[in-house]
């Protein structure tokens, strides 16, 4: 077989794509592409794909990955040509490498993202430093297995503000990706337990990158690298 890895985006509406709506439009476009897929044995044979670090419903993404395993050798760029083509638009396949030895899901430590909130910027810089200069932020969220506590101050490595051209406030956050997950409606939780920031409306998500994270920097890597 030969394991092909995948970066696509999620922009516009289709960021409001569930990861289970994208599973089933991405096995369709594999479909259509006529993509010689291999396929698992058994009674029941599905395509080899394996999906890893979906961003959650709502955040738009420039960086979500999957790995496909075909039955046959195909160049990796004709793949991404056909499936794209073969993708709704706001669903874009942006990049299509050879698999390196290892799993996909462990070469994805952290995640970049940009959080665009309706909220002064002098009071979200505000925020930011008193939600930096604490341990431990314990937040609520509701789970598969119901409402659990958790903290989202330690997954977080980086955290700046900056005021937009437009309004508002960027926020430009780096997660260190953990179990259970923290992610960026968590850190806005925290933000307004710690100071009291509280956007009227929801934050706009964007996940920027996605992959390996240099300790040493706090920068995320390419993980098809």
């Amino acid at each position: 077989m030969q394991r092909l890895r995948i970066r696509y985006a999620k922009r516009g509406r289709l960021r409001f794509t569930s990861h289970r709506d994208f599973s089933r439009a991405f096995e369709r476009a594999v479909f259509r592409a006529r993509i010689p897929m291999a396929y698992s044995s058994g009674f029941n044979p599905h395509p080899r794909i394996s999906y890893a670090g979906a961003a959650p419903t709502g955040a738009a993404s420039e960086a979500e990955y999957l790995e496909i395993a075909l039955a046959q050798v195909i160049d990796a760029d004709d793949v991404r040509r056909a499936l794209d083509e073969a993708l709704p638009d706001g669903l874009d396949v942006l990049e299509v490498v050879e698999a390196a030895p290892g799993a996909l899901a462990d070469r994805l430590v952290a995640s970049r993202w940009l959080l665009v909130v309706d909220a002064p910027p002098a009071d979200t810089q505000a925020a930011v430093t008193d939600f930096l200069a604490v341990d431990a932020v314990p937040v609520e969220r509701m789970t598969k297995k119901g409402m659990r506590t958790f903290d989202c101050r330690a997954a977080v490595v980086a955290l700046t503000a900056r005021e937009r051209e437009q309004g508002g406030t960027e926020l430009d956050l780096t997660l260190r990706h953990t179990v259970p997950a923290v992610r960026p409606d968590d850190v806005l939780t925290g933000l307004g337990e710690v100071a009291g920031l509280r956007p009227d409306t929801p934050p706009l998500v964007t996940r920027l990158r996605q992959g390996p994270l240099d300790e040493a920097t706090g920068e995320v890597g390419d993980p098809l690298g």
